[in-house]
């Protein structure tokens, strides 16, 4: 949230309660559409190499691989990241205070939140640090402050959802397992329960996960090693542990706030929502969160926007973490089911009904769409407007990750890199007269000198992918505004400046300039 405030221009003031960044693993996977994000702020590169990728995922039953399910480029041709990348929250958390040191920007550790006040005009917290109290008076607060959230509680906003009955355990180990590829995620299934083996990207270590068999629930002080024959039954291996990192059992929620604003305060992340960790998506959708927050409350502090378009974060993202909700609820409880029906499906149905679906190109397409959150829209939001008959590609949805060549540079770029600088990007796509270059160019430069970037693709040989992808017929045009977070704004089949005026002035709450 921080590291996205400063990159579009607001400096924040950061306070953890926290001695520092954590030195645990915690959540394991980078999903694609935070990659595009890492990509946008310059920082995805290191991400990669500090990272491993899973190249498939292998279910077994009662000891026995029962099925492999390719995940190399699963994601082709949807992104630029067609994969699972595996990066700890650790490292992420190292990547982004490394972005915040070098816009010199400080993070308060050791700070706690005491109190909170809030007005309609700005919001007044009281802080500590150490037996020091501080006041603090500031426009806005964003507690990103995860499931134990104070300012969630500061607000009373209830935290409504469930726990689930069953004890978990979570272990970070080096092991001596040539059974394990060190490339693969292993699923293991069998009556004394489940576990899952996720590769790190460092040698021979891996993140392990499971249930804690009836006769451990409880305990307050389990060890890794009474929990070995119980892995050692499930996988059907010798497990041999090289060295333990981390090991931690731990009960799982699925809770949800009633509401992600109230007044100048917002919830992000785990203060807003928790899940089970099936699928890897809560530091992503955490992300996400931020990244869909960031810019509106930016433009509205720099006077760009007017600060109506707050009331669209939790237009948008509540309904996203409604559906993850239900969806990884739903997925979790089959899982860990007891049930025999449940059992026997897992057994003598699923295994072989997933090798007959994974080959099917499109099953694929649309399992990576949902896992990586590329498929993430927001067609309903008020802040989008759709005047294109088209039917695939529409206001709300992420802008595609489609390659294009740049025929006056001679070289291959992407419509994402086109979006890379902070603000909207207008890009328009089929022929223009250069008089019609000319009045476009010359709308933007007297209204809107800082917010509005512009791209121009006419037809050519080497783009009518771009083009079709758009369902842009011979001839015509297409007009898309897209907004910070890559997701499309507006979205019209002709090029028309009074409907464009219209949108970013009274669709999103745009301020032109003043000359």
């Amino acid at each position: 949230m921080a590291a996205q405030l400063l990159r579009h221009g607001v400096q924040p003031v950061i306070i953890d309660s926290k001695q520092g960044p954590t030195d645990q693993s915690k959540a394991l996977a980078v999903q694609a559409r935070s990659l595009e994000i890492y990509r946008q702020m310059g920082i995805v590169d290191r991400a990669l190499q500090g990272g491993t990728q899973a190249n498939a995922m292998v279910l077994n039953q009662d000891g026995k691989k029962v099925s492999l399910l390719s995940l190399t480029d699963v994601g082709r041709q949807q992104t630029l990241f067609p994969f699972v990348h595996l990066y700890q929250q650790s490292k992420n958390e190292r990547l982004l205070l490394d972005y915040l040191t070098v816009n010199c920007c400080p993070v308060y550790w050791d700070t706690t939140l005491v109190s909170l006040t809030q007005t309609t005009q700005q919001v007044e917290v009281e802080l500590r640090s150490g037996t020091e109290p501080t006041t603090l008076t500031c426009d806005y607060v964003v507690g990103a402050d995860g499931a134990s959230s104070t300012v969630r509680k500061k607000l009373n906003i209830p935290f409504t959802g469930d726990t689930y009955a069953n004890e978990f355990f979570l272990a970070d180990l080096e092991l001596n397992n040539e059974e394990l590829t060190g490339t693969q995620l292993e699923l293991y299934w069998g009556k004394a329960g489940m576990s899952a083996f996720f590769p790190l990207p460092e040698r021979n270590s891996y993140r392990v996960i499971g249930n804690l068999p009836k006769a451990s629930e409880g305990k307050t002080d389990l060890q890794l090693a009474e929990m070995l024959p119980h892995l050692n039954t499930l996988t059907g291996m010798d497990i041999k542990v090289v060295h333990e990192n981390w090991f931690s059992t731990y009960k799982l929620h699925h809770r949800m706030a009633d509401k992600f604003r109230l007044q100048r305060c917002f919830l992000v992340g785990d203060a807003a929502h928790i899940h089970s960790p099936v699928g890897g998506q809560g530091m992503n959708t955490g992300l996400q969160d931020a990244y869909n927050l960031a810019w509106k409350l930016a433009g509205v502090v720099n006077g760009q926007l007017k600060e109506t378009v707050l009331n669209s974060y939790a237009a948008e993202r509540m309904p996203v973490a409604k559906t993850l909700l239900d969806t990884t609820d739903r997925l979790f409880r089959f899982i860990i089911s007891t049930n025999w029906f449940m059992v026997f499906f897992r057994k003598w149905i699923m295994s072989n009904a997933s090798r007959l679906i994974w080959k099917s190109e499109g099953f694929r397409a649309a399992f990576f769409k949902r896992l990586s959150q590329i498929g993430i829209s927001y067609r309903d939001s008020i802040i989008n407007l759709n005047l294109s008959n088209a039917k695939n590609i529409k206001a709300g949805d992420r802008l595609p990750y489609l390659k294009v060549f740049d025929e006056k540079k001679q070289e291959e770029t992407d419509l994402h890199e086109w979006c890379s600088k902070p603000g909207f990007t207008l890009i328009v796509l089929g022929k223009l007269q250069e008089f019609d270059l000319f009045t476009l160019a010359k709308w933007i430069t007297q209204n809107y000198t800082t917010g509005l970037n512009f791209f121009y693709l006419p037809p050519s040989e080497k783009n009518e992918s771009v083009f079709e992808a758009f369902e842009i017929s011979e001839g015509r045009k297409k007009a898309l505004i897209i907004r910070p977070d890559l997701h499309i704004g507006f979205i019209n089949d002709v090029v028309d400046i009074e409907m464009m005026d219209n949108y970013l002035v009274n669709v999103l709450g745009l301020n032109k300039a003043v000359s």
